[in-house]
């Protein structure tokens, strides 16, 4: 499976993601105290929607343009605003052309004392990420193999903040990748903010992935998955998931908000389904 964000961009999957993302980086900016989030695989940055591998695709429609034509509303409209804010802020007169990678995702929310940290192997994407945040002092674009970024680059001087890793899935192991980097980065920075993205495919390989983080020694692990139809007899991108370690108090409660709104509005047929399910328990507080 190929995953380069350019052929997906605005798919269900980038929904839910950036969805879980906002509300994260929202709990993040309730204390005064700048944090930085670090984007291990960010991508170009800015997709545009009318042209290239997501025209091609079209996967967008079924995306964020179904977001975009039915908006759920109350609390969960709240809840989403902000990532539906960054949407509107890289496109103009109502129309969509362009969908927001998650390192502008995120620099539409930062504050002034907020940093960003945009890592990008691909040589044309990491250009494309310079060019876009050219000139902004908050945000540093690093052309680099994102999974170095899970030692070298942790803890962040900030001592606040997340990590977000997107892998490609273009090769085999990224699972595994997945369990080891955490428990290499969870040792580095144990009070960080983790966050994952991964295909729901094969489900044997995903089951197998969260018996090895629920086994990883890795406290306070969450998983979050939504699916957009019932598993397909081949394998089949039928849902996405998200792991997020040291979830912010808020987040269970947010996310039953909005994830029965998007599995009603990404799903076929109304088919979607949503879980949340604990890996691992918080730690132990000291007494």
């Amino acid at each position: 499976m190929n995953y380069r964000h350019a052929f997906h961009a605005g798919n269900f999957a980038d929904v839910v993601k950036h969805a879980v993302l906002v509300r994260i980086v929202e709990h993040l900016k309730r204390k005064d105290k700048a944090f930085r989030v670090i984007d291990t695989h960010a991508g170009a940055g800015i997709y545009d929607l009318s042209a290239g591998p997501a025209q091609r695709t079209g996967e967008w429609l079924q995306g964020i343009g179904r977001l975009l034509i039915d908006p759920p509303e109350g609390e969960a409209a709240n809840l989403l605003k902000p990532l539906l804010d960054s949407v509107r802020a890289v496109n103009q007169d109502g129309n969509v052309t362009h969908y927001p990678g998650s390192p502008v995702v995120v620099r539409h929310l930062l504050r002034r004392q907020d940093r960003l940290t945009a890592i990008e192997l691909h040589p044309e994407d990491a250009k494309s990420l310079k060019d876009i945040f050219a000139g902004d002092y908050q945000v540093r674009v690093i052309a680099l193999d994102g999974w170095l970024a899970l030692g070298a680059h942790l803890p962040p001087k900030e001592k606040r903040g997340l990590v977000l890793v997107d892998p490609p899935f273009e090769k085999e192991g990224e699972f595994e990748r997945i369990v080891q980097g955490l428990k290499k980065a969870n040792r580095r920075w144990p009070g960080g903010i983790f966050v994952f993205w991964y295909p729901i495919k094969d489900r044997e390989s995903v089951a197998a992935f969260r018996s090895a983080l629920a086994h990883s020694g890795v406290a306070d692990i969450i998983d979050i998955s939504l699916s957009i139809r019932p598993p397909s007899p081949e394998p089949r991108l039928d849902g996405t998931g998200m792991i997020v370690v040291n979830p912010p108090y808020l987040l269970k409660r947010e996310l039953d908000g909005f994830l029965p709104h998007l599995a009603r509005i990404l799903g076929e047929d109304g088919k979607g389904g949503f879980s949340i399910n604990r890996l691992t328990e918080e730690r132990a507080k000291p007494s």
